[in-house]
């Protein structure tokens, strides 16, 4: 259908996606195998934060294909990878409260201008749907901004 020389190598990492108004779904996502911002391999992240309006996700355990509204997802969860950290960053401590009333904390590792770098100025990005959250235990959650009802140091 395709010729070889267009297509994206992608490998699948796994997730748990919280979609209003499904709930818990447990699949993959699809990842470059390097990112189009750097030489790694592609983080969830970039997937979510990606301007396209859904996001492809292979659902387990059965394989099937669904294609998600990013509008509807509220927050992912997934295991970091070691080459994804930031270890020279000053990372920001926070805790989200969703509007389900649960509570995300850990923190915010990003790059942000010395005159930025608050967790207000972090969190008013406007080229972010996703604010990503990692936490001790080494898990990363991507929570969708809309459903943050409130955010404190």
């Amino acid at each position: 259908m395709y010729p070889e020389s267009l297509k994206i190598e992608k490998k699948l990492k796994e997730v748990t996606l919280w979609v209003h108004p499904e709930g818990m779904v447990v699949g993959s996502v699809f990842v470059r195998l390097q990112s189009p911002d750097s030489a790694a391999e592609e983080d969830p992240a970039e997937v979510l934060n990606a301007p396209e309006a859904f996001l492809v996700m292979r659902r387990e355990p059965e394989g099937e294909i669904r294609f998600y509204n990013k509008n509807s997802i509220v927050r992912v969860e997934y295991q970091a990878d070691e080459k994804h950290t930031f270890p020279e960053l000053e990372p920001l401590g926070c805790t989200l409260r969703m509007m389900d009333g649960s509570n995300v904390q850990g923190m915010i590792r990003k790059p942000l201008p010395p005159d930025r770098a608050r967790l207000l100025d972090y969190l008013n990005r406007d080229e972010e749907r996703f604010i990503k959250v990692d936490t001790p235990e080494g898990r990363v959650y991507l929570v969708n901004k809309p459903y943050v009802v409130c955010a404190f140091p």
